[in-house]
């Protein structure tokens, strides 16, 4: 369907869900998360104390690249772009054709056993040209021996990451959220059990054999919750009748160009920073994980209410797609922005509090807290690509109903469109890295990456327009606009704060009270209609009264699991 096209007739959609079914999943979602994140957080902490940051740590990293790549396109963004509206669209037609075959085991028939053998190939390849791969991703590597024998150990994972994006994509299409939400969990403490036991016998190499380890453990929790729903939908469901599905194999171009390409900035800046002194690429790292902790709540936003914009693309309620996108866009933004004022009043204390033990120096905090505070600039435009790119790629998806026309032209060439943006971001990205490291060293290759990551973000926008989404673009800016001027008023009297405090933990308070108060004064002045709640809440608890008044009754509740629309 074209952007000029109106859109099919179908069943619609409910425009609003229950609130409580949104709540209870985004609450799973997020406590298992920060669960998994905090493991992996204690895993980078383990590392620097383990190892600090030298040509070890930088060649493990190197090797690093193979889970960071693999993570994005087989678990978090290309196979849930491509795998959740897949399994949306199958509910929906199970919903319609009751008396057909079960369009979900119909899918999994039909996608799951070549999944499996692109991934086995894919691992092997890995493996095979892993000193080739090396010699791509860092030429001035100081121990490229080391980064060849981890990446060989880390290619192990892209088997089970496959299969646990496949497996969590269906689940979450059937609203079922805690199993998806365990995997990091599990992986991290794959990782951090085979590290604290072996990092004596192995080295850093232990690092690469937990990776290896928790990878088998992420997979095999979503085993037993895939087959129970699989289960459940062949009793319900007859198999006879016709077809109701067709994959369209070319739709998966772009979904995975565009993930690859969007990870090429780690690429980048491990090619770039190989050049510059042994340590960067470590730095550049902890600095990444410790900014993408801001990025966590936002993200999940999207994740639980993806779902619903792909069930309601798949019925062609493109109003209610809309809707969702646009509260998804604020709320993000507002969570983002909140944990970017943070970073930038705090990253000093915050990496001197997390990190400062053992191998990993007073210098190596400095240049690490620098980094988050120049990396931070780049947070809004990636938690808003992260919205925005899933309604785009749901709009035409690699699996649609049978009967369905094929793509026209148009449709064909806009499936690149995020493709393109990325790369023009990317190119943004490397002529600023390469104009300003030699003079400012990994600061230079952090500020290209927030400027090419916000020009992908400015290109998705007017994107999602022309694929037919068309979002109230002043609206958006607007309220976007008000988000921005609280984090900058915010950020700045955090800083003052922060500084005014010696010790780490007690300068890390400060500043961060000062910035949640600030925010939500400065948001409320300015009608940031995402930080009313929040605002009102706090009042309510500096008065001593319960949010939401004595009168508030409780919302129905949602189990988990339940399709509001029969499924």
């Amino acid at each position: 369907m074209t952007a000029t096209e109106s859109p099919p007739v179908a069943p619609p959609v409910a425009r609003e869900r229950q609130p409580s079914f949104l709540a209870r999943a985004f609450g799973i979602t997020a406590i298992l998360s920060a669960a998994g994140s905090a493991l992996g957080l204690l895993r980078d902490l383990l590392l620097a104390r383990y190892f600090g940051a030298d040509e070890g740590t930088d060649a493990f990293l190197v090797s690093w690249t193979v889970p960071e790549t693999a993570a994005p396109l087989l678990i978090e963004d290309a196979m849930a772009f491509l795998m959740v509206p897949a399994f949306s669209l199958a509910l929906v037609l199970r919903e319609e054709r009751p008396d057909g075959p079960d369009p979900v085991r119909q899918l999994t028939r039909t996608t799951l056993p070549w999944l499996l053998s692109g991934l086995c190939a894919l691992s092997g390849a890995t493996m095979l040209w892993a000193p080739q791969l090396v010699q791509l991703l860092a030429p001035g590597l100081a121990d490229p021996g080391l980064a060849v024998a981890c990446t060989r150990i880390t290619a192990v994972a892209v088997l089970p990451f496959g299969v646990a994006g496949y497996l969590g994509a269906a689940l979450r299409a059937h609203h079922r959220f805690t199993a998806p939400a365990v995997i990091y969990v599990a992986y991290n403490l794959g990782i951090l059990a085979v590290l604290t036991t072996c990092h004596l016998l192995f080295g850093v190499r232990a690092a690469a054999l937990g990776v290896a380890f928790g990878s088998l453990l992420m997979a095999g929790v979503l085993l037993a919750p895939f087959g129970r729903a699989l289960r459940d939908g062949r009793r319900r469901r007859p198999r006879r009748g016709p077809r109701g599905l067709r994959l369209s194999p070319l739709a998966l171009l772009p979904v995975a160009a565009f993930t690859l390409t969007r990870q090429s900035q780690v690429f980048i800046e491990r090619y770039l920073g190989s050049a510059l002194p042994a340590g960067t690429i470590s730095h550049l790292n902890y600095a990444a994980k410790v900014s993408q902790l801001a990025m966590t709540t936002a993200i999940l936003i999207c994740t639980v209410t993806f779902p619903l914009v792909a069930r309601a693309l798949a019925a062609g309620d493109l109003v209610a797609a809309r809707d969702r996108v646009e509260k998804d866009l604020g709320q993000a933004a507002a969570v983002v922005l909140a944990g970017m004022a943070f970073l930038i009043a705090c990253a000093p204390a915050v990496v001197s509090l997390l990190f400062q033990r053992g191998a990993f120096s007073p210098a190596d905090t400095a240049a690490t807290a620098q980094v988050i505070q120049v990396y931070s600039f780049g947070l809004l435009a990636q938690a808003l690509i992260g919205v925005m790119v899933r309604p785009f790629f749901s709009m035409r998806p690699a699996v649609r109903r049978a009967e369905d026309p094929r793509p026209v032209a148009a449709d064909r060439l806009l499936d690149w469109y995020p493709v393109a943006a990325m790369a023009l971001g990317l190119v943004v990205t490397t002529l600023v890295g390469v104009c300003t490291t030699h003079r400012f060293g990994a600061l230079g290759l952090a500020a290209g990456n927030a400027a090419g990551i916000t020009t992908t973000a400015v290109l998705l926008l007017r994107g999602l327009a022309l694929r037919g989404i068309a979002l109230r673009t002043r609206q958006v800016l607007i309220g976007q606009a008000r988000l921005v001027l609280s984090a900058i008023g915010a950020a700045g009297a955090g800083t003052v704060a922060a500084r005014a405090v010696g010790p780490a933990p007690l300068s890390m308070l400060a500043g961060g009270f000062t910035v949640l108060l600030g925010y939500l004064a400065l948001g409320a002045a300015l009608g940031a209609r995402e930080l009313d709640v929040p605002t009102r809440t706090a009042l309510a608890l500096l008065r001593g009264r319960r949010p939401g008044g004595a009168g508030a009754g409780s919302a129905p509740r949602m189990e988990e699991g339940t399709l509001t629309d029969g499924g």
